[in-house]
């Protein structure tokens, strides 16, 4: 039996490299995309650009010629941009939904055809807790992440008649190069909300860099691609950081707030 094709989206580094190495030791033919078509351990790198719908394209279908089928696809392009929302340039605000919400449209669009057509598929999306649970000082992060969150329950519906799955999964802080590549807004040193902003920064790169280990990210979406019936949503870090989903859920919202602003350093 040929092994299981499967593209990764912002493979060169992070999430996505962690997730890539583990899939390709399971066994599947894993094409790991980027903009630097940076190689991995036994995987095919792939110069893909997901801000770039023909790059999107033209990669997909050089992976669907090659290998006659494409099984998966994760999204998992992505990078920060910190900083409040007063003085957060609108360039650089709609420069990150395009790589961290449409990316994964763009990548979702392109290999669908190939799916329906294949008889099914997998799509896993790599959310956020932060998609869930609102971080102050990163709301055009957490935006994107929520609007992935909607969007991806809309399109489990349409897809599913097709034998389509699509599972979020939604990460807390691990320890990846994504903190050092994080861009941040400076407002100057009369800007009101310089103390909390800075605090609150400061203390998420701390909590990122003792976060958990990214192989966790990597064995829960490989968990969830070979489930008969997969999840539509999984949150994958530390319990503390897991409970907010929950609580959100449950909680009074005031109570909710009160702690998550707490937890936060806001």
């Amino acid at each position: 039996m040929a092994a299981r094709v499967v593209v990764v989206t912002g493979a060169s580094s992070g999430l996505g490299r962690a997730v890539a190495d583990r899939l390709h030791t399971d066994g599947w033919t894993v094409v790991g995309a980027s903009r630097r078509a940076t190689g991995g351990n036994g995987w095919t790198p792939l110069r893909m650009d997901v801000d770039d719908d023909a790059s999107v394209a033209a990669g997909m279908a050089e992976v669907a010629a090659r290998h006659g089928r494409i099984d998966a696809v994760v999204a998992a392009a992505g990078w920060g941009l910190a900083g409040p929302v007063e003085h957060t340039p609108l360039d650089r605000a709609k420069a990150q939904f395009e790589t961290n919400f449409w990316g994964a449209v763009r990548a979702t669009n392109a290999v669908l055809p190939t799916m329906r057509a294949q008889g099914g598929g997998r799509m896993v999306l790599i959310s956020s807790i932060g998609g869930v649970v609102a971080l102050p000082f990163q709301a055009y992060y957490s935006a994107g992440k929520f609007a992935m969150e909607g969007w991806a329950e809309a399109l489990a519906y349409e897809v599913e008649p097709f034998g389509i799955e699509v599972t979020l999964v939604q990460p807390g802080n691990f320890r990846t190069g994504f903190t050092d590549l994080r861009e941040t807004v400076a407002g100057g040193a009369d800007d009101p909300y310089e103390p909390r902003a800075s605090k609150v920064i400061a203390q998420m790169a701390r909590e990122e860099a003792e976060g958990a280990d990214p192989a966790k990210v990597a064995a829960r979406v490989a968990e969830v691609l070979v489930r008969r019936r997969p999840p539509r949503r999984v949150s994958v870090g530390k319990a503390a950081e897991r409970f907010g989903v929950v609580g959100k859920r449950f909680m009074p919202f005031r109570m909710f707030e009160r702690a998550a602003k707490s937890s936060l350093g806001a």
